[in-house]
């Protein structure tokens, strides 16, 4: 009896968790092994989050299911809307426009699972988050891909995509700050994004759980600030990576009503919602955490230009990204992207992402996170700089 579904099959291993075994792997043998390859950040939730999630624990009514299960908290998505109009000057409706996720990941299955019927074509950027790719498979769609290049500021051409492609196309995935190159979109692209969206018909789903991690010089945004942009768009954001909140699981799905209402009917047949206590610590966290954002912006910016000096010492050419906590570096002269990690594996127990793991067109290039604490981070970059002379 073939015990995996179809679906399975075909579906490769999840990237982070291949990465996550390796380091086990490594470190099973005793090395010292230093990761820069995944983006969790080391420092911990502030504690007044905590505390408020030390209280609502021990609220009798929060052990129930969590209140407006699907949807979340009203008092959750009173709040989102606040933080997006205090951040972005976005106007949501909390009952409509709002819904409560368990992480911006599992808005991206909910998505595809609400609106994509197998078949459908949908517009993918490489290099890439691989999640996007996975669950359009987990939907019985098709990929099309669309390469993001270091002349074009790792933005996709519009212009260039084939008319026929546009005409199957029923939703395109993108995510600026992009996750892996670190490149931010303006105000000009998503205007321009936006107006081909609509005149192809095509749903726009923005992934945007870095909108605040960018540096000096680069807006945050959300592509809901561009008129029109509601009408055939939805964006996932997340507290994880603002707040050092990753293991809390908890963001958010805002925008076109309609999808909004597809995807909470598809929700409300596979999960119980979000835990309440956890809700009402993110409400804190959204309504109260400004300076922590800012806080951890000033480390990561500290730490960005740690890793550009080094490269600039190992004579590594870098034309950085103003977003997000990675950087995506050109691989020395006469390595692939794999060889080079592998390299740095075997040579200096360091772990970086090989850029092909986010598609083709990351051959050339690696993905460094800055989510280490800055004596690790330096050790690492000593580390490579010993491997690489």
């Amino acid at each position: 009896m073939d015990l995996i579904a179809d679906r399975l099959k075909n579906l490769p291993t999840y990237l982070f968790m291949h990465l996550r075994s390796k380091i086990k792997q490594i470190e099973a043998t005793g090395a010292d092994c230093i990761s820069l390859a995944i983006g969790d950040p080391v420092e911990p939730t502030p504690a007044y989050i905590i505390e408020t999630l030390q209280e609502a624990v021990l609220d009798p009514d929060n052990h129930q299911y969590p209140t407006d299960e699907q949807k979340g908290m009203l008092a959750f998505r009173n709040a989102v809307s606040r933080w997006y109009g205090r951040k972005y000057g976005v106007k949501l409706d909390p009952e409509t426009e709002v819904l409560t996720l368990g992480g911006s990941k599992e808005g991206i299955h909910h998505f595809m699972m609400a609106v994509i019927n197998p078949g459908d074509t949908i517009l993918i950027t490489n290099p890439g988050y691989p999640g996007y790719r996975a669950n359009i498979l987990l939907a019985g769609g098709q990929a099309h891909e669309l390469p993001l290049l270091e002349k074009n500021r790792f933005l996709p051409q519009l212009e260039e995509i084939p008319e026929d492609v546009c005409r199957r196309a029923k939703a395109f995935f993108l995510n600026y700050p992009n996750n892996p190159t670190g490149a931010c979109a303006d105000k000009d692209f998503f205007t321009r994004l936006v107006d081909w969206a609509h005149r192809h018909r095509i749903l726009l789903v923005h992934d945007n759980p870095y909108s605040e991690l960018v540096f000096p010089g680069c807006d945050r945004l959300s592509l809901l600030q561009i008129p029109g942009a509601r009408d055939i768009s939805v964006e996932f954001n997340s507290l994880s990576k603002y707040y050092n909140m990753t293991g809390w699981r908890i963001g958010m799905a805002v925008g076109n009503s309609g999808i909004i209402q597809a995807m909470c009917k598809f929700k409300e047949n596979v999960t119980s919602g979000v835990f309440n206590a956890i809700q009402l610590a993110s409400i804190r966290a959204m309504d109260e955490g400004d300076a922590d954002i800012e806080n951890m912006l000033a480390v990561y910016h500290r730490r960005r230009e740690m890793v550009l000096q080094a490269c600039d010492r190992m004579r590594i050419p870098v034309n950085a990204g103003m977003g997000t906590f990675y950087l995506w570096l050109p691989v020395p002269d006469g390595f692939s992207s794999i060889a080079f990690a592998e390299k740095l594996i075997d040579d200096a127990c360091v772990l970086v992402t090989a850029g092909t793991a986010y598609g083709k067109h990351g051959e050339g290039y690696f993905r460094l996170s800055l989510t280490v604490t800055d004596d690790r981070l330096q050790e690492a970059l000593d580390r490579m700089k010993n491997s690489i002379v």
